[in-house]
């Protein structure tokens, strides 16, 4: 019998789209994993770090054993064992915090019809359904896994639910975010979810939190809260929301989403393990796209937020086997579940048993967010950029804001605008009049056909493909290259806004 491989979405492209790899020979995880990843070198990058370790943010299981806690890349593998790749992908007591158990509640003649559903079974009863009523969730974002979470939550009737997003409804949305509608393109999601939440159950109190989540200001959002569901689509904020968590001693229902994969699993309930002990660190920027860069399959977020909404539940009501020291992997093309046995890291920096991590810190930084050179900035915005000897360390990604580009074009400036989305978002809108389009993944094989001597401004739709591309340009001995933040969406929401978005 040979060895399985079984290949997340996020790889595939580097194996020809293959979701599972037969290896015919035995041996160590990572000399398995290095005949692999062999053929790539992108793969290579995915997987193993500049040490040629297997790096952090890369979970290996071996027959859903986690491997980090046996022998780690010299685990033995032998004929029918079966490996998988799982990287990180870029989203409780059952009485309230507040004290607000069953009984301290009661439900009024209206409720009980409306919960009749609910009451009629044993697990829940009118108890259970109370229970609801005084508990309270905070939902980090209201995209596409807060549409079917704050929906369902609020149908199911938990009494308090805060909702911490400060983005306007965009059109590229409606695809998976069933909060929302067409004639609600341009306004406050936070506005148009309260709203819609309110409707369909006004027994529900809806607390609407515009702001964005900080370090500054997390630790007291959640103390207001029994549970915390992570809907959110960066590692910087997936990072905070765990630290604070445990921090806090919230249960942490996560839920994370890409092209046609999802994760679930409820992170520090009762003393289990926490986000940082599935992935330790990061992957660097640009490497996993988000759903803006890499998308996402309609109705995956449906299914996932349900998923997610279906934990909150059960943590709220102490009731069936919360997801908990597992992680479930749901596959939307083959309509097939997986799921994986976690285990809480007695070294985990934050959860574990001397934490080195006891307050929030800063996030962006901690995931290695590109940094930007205080010199270079100043050079582009009076038109050119420094060549101080930094702009070649293909380890630094200077940003140009798009105000500081606006400039740029205005003042005629010499440089090259360059476009490394795919020619069917280049279709849709457009920074500048003239810009080169090379897509991100051609890239490497067409450095020849731009001039290594010209200074460079590099975008893509908000920026993660384009900070790559950066970083390419760099190692090819490009010297001059700046990163748009943001990209063609802060373009068109700052600079051009009679542009479609996306």
């Amino acid at each position: 019998m040979a060895v399985t491989v079984h290949i997340p979405t996020p790889l595939r492209p580097f194996l020809g789209d293959q979701d599972t790899v037969t290896l015919d020979r035995e041996g160590s995880v990572g000399e398995l994993l290095r005949e692999l990843a062999s053929p790539s070198s992108e793969l290579q990058e995915h997987l193993f770090g500049d040490d040629g370790a297997l790096r952090n943010f890369v979970n290996v299981y071996v027959n859903e054993e986690d491997i980090r806690y046996q022998d780690g890349e010299d685990t033995a593998i032998q004929a029918g064992d079966t490996i998988s790749i799982v990287p990180s992908i870029a989203g409780g007591a059952g009485v309230g915090a507040n004290g607000a158990g069953a009984g301290a509640h009661s439900l009024t003649p209206e409720e009980l019809a409306r919960y009749s559903r609910h009451i009629i079974m044993p697990n829940v009863g009118r108890e259970g359904q109370e229970r609801l009523k005084g508990s309270s969730v905070l939902l980090i974002g209201a995209g596409g896994l807060g549409s079917p979470l704050g929906l369902y939550l609020a149908a199911a009737g938990v009494g308090r639910i805060g909702m911490v997003e400060f983005d306007t409804v965009d059109a590229s949305n409606l695809q998976r975010q069933i909060l929302y509608g067409t004639s609600q393109v341009g306004k406050s999601k936070l506005k148009m979810a309260t709203a819609r939440m309110s409707d369909l159950n006004p027994h529900v109190a809806i607390e609407p939190l515009e702001e964005p989540l900080t370090s500054a200001n997390a630790l007291g959002l959640f103390a207001k809260y029994d549970v915390v569901a992570d809907g959110t689509d960066n590692f910087p904020t997936r990072y905070l929301v765990n630290d604070a968590c445990v921090l806090s001693g919230k249960p942490n229902v996560y839920g994370s989403i890409f092209r046609f994969e999802g994760q679930v699993s409820v992170f520090n309930y009762k003393d289990g393990p926490c986000y940082r002990c599935l992935y330790s660190e990061p992957p660097p920027p640009g490497l996993v796209p988000n759903c803006a860069e890499g998308g996402v399959f309609g109705v995956l977020p449906g299914v996932i937020g349900s998923m997610q909404a279906n934990e909150v539940i059960k943590v709220l009501l102490d009731i069936g086997e919360v997801a908990s020291e597992r992680l479930v992997l749901y596959d939307a093309l083959k309509l097939r579940t997986r799921e994986l046995k976690l285990r809480k890291n007695p070294e985990c920096v934050v959860c574990g048993s001397h934490p080195t991590v006891t307050e929030l810190i800063d996030y962006e930084a901690f995931c290695g967010m590109p940094a930007t050179d205080a010199s270079a900035t100043a050079a582009s915005a009076n038109g050119h950029a420094s060549s101080n000897g930094v702009s070649g360390d293909p380890n630094v990604v200077r940003e140009i804001s798009v105000e500081e580009l606006k400039s740029k074009i205005d003042a005629d400036a010499d440089f090259v605008l360059l476009d490394v989305r795919e020619q069917w978002e280049a279709e849709i809108n457009h920074v500048g009049e003239d810009a080169a389009l090379i897509p991100l993944g051609e890239l490497g094989d067409r450095l020849g056909e731009l001039d290594s001597e010209r200074p460079h401004v590099v975008h893509c739709k908000v920026g993660g493909r384009s900070a790559k591309a950066v970083q390419i340009m760099q190692a090819g001995g490009f010297g001059d290259v700046l990163n748009l933040t943001g990209g063609v969406k802060a373009w068109v929401e700052e600079i051009d806004p009679d542009q479609q978005d996306y």
